[in-house]
């Protein structure tokens, strides 16, 4: 199937509470345009440098998540362009942000990344941090916490997933005393439908859309 066909398929399955991203890091600007005509409008990116280049290209109603790792020094190149960053993992990196977005004049939406995984590679806070940080969230004025991003463990074992999605889907509910602060984003191509399952209400989905990476 194409990527048009791919894109429909998926919206048929997902319920209509949850946000599908099209993860199109590394794909051509012809790719997105194509899923854009399929109807979709919600773009994932994980490099400032491909979403600065590749944003001024397409249409202006695209909505793009940034979900990739964010350094601080890159933080400029993103707010620009960005709906929501799905990947704040240090309360350094929000101070950037909030920085940006204010000489941007722009309130920026943001998820904190929490560490899910049983990997020692993976970001974020534990969810003792996100709480106390989001009791903090005035501090950042330029800041609108949205809620939580995570990421599984890369492994077979399902209902090790469901756990780790579910222990996510609890620190949102921890976050509920914020304002608008209801957004759990988790689920990739291989695990969405878990995902789905413990309450996500955005799923990132790459390789199920645009075929696996060259």
């Amino acid at each position: 199937m194409g990527i048009a066909d791919n894109i429909r398929k998926l919206k048929s399955e997902l319920p209509s509470t949850v946000e599908l991203v099209a993860v199109s890091k590394f794909k051509p600007v012809e790719a997105i345009r194509e899923a854009y005509e399929a109807g979709q409008r919600s773009f994932g990116e994980n490099r400032p440098q491909e979403l600065a280049a590749k944003a001024p290209q397409l249409p202006a109603d695209i909505v793009w998540h940034f979900i990739g790792h964010l350094q601080t020094n890159k933080v400029k190149m993103v707010v620009p362009y960005a709906h929501l960053i799905h990947s704040v993992d240090s309360e350094r990196l929000l101070a950037e942000i909030d920085k940006a977005a204010r000489a941007a004049g722009k309130v920026m939406d943001c998820l904190l990344e929490i560490h899910i995984a049983e990997e020692q590679t993976k970001q974020g806070f534990t969810p003792d941090e996100a709480v106390a940080l989001a009791k903090e969230a005035g501090r950042y004025p330029n800041i609108r916490l949205r809620g939580v991003m995570g990421m599984a463990t890369f492994t077979d074992d399902r209902e090790q997933v469901r756990r780790e999605f579910r222990s996510l889907k609890a620190v949102s509910e921890r976050l509920s005393f914020l304002p608008g602060c209801d957004t759990v984003s988790m689920g990739m191509s291989g695990d969405w439908p878990i995902a789905v399952e413990e309450g996500t209400t955005i799923v990132r989905i790459g390789t199920a859309i645009f075929g696996k990476r060259n």
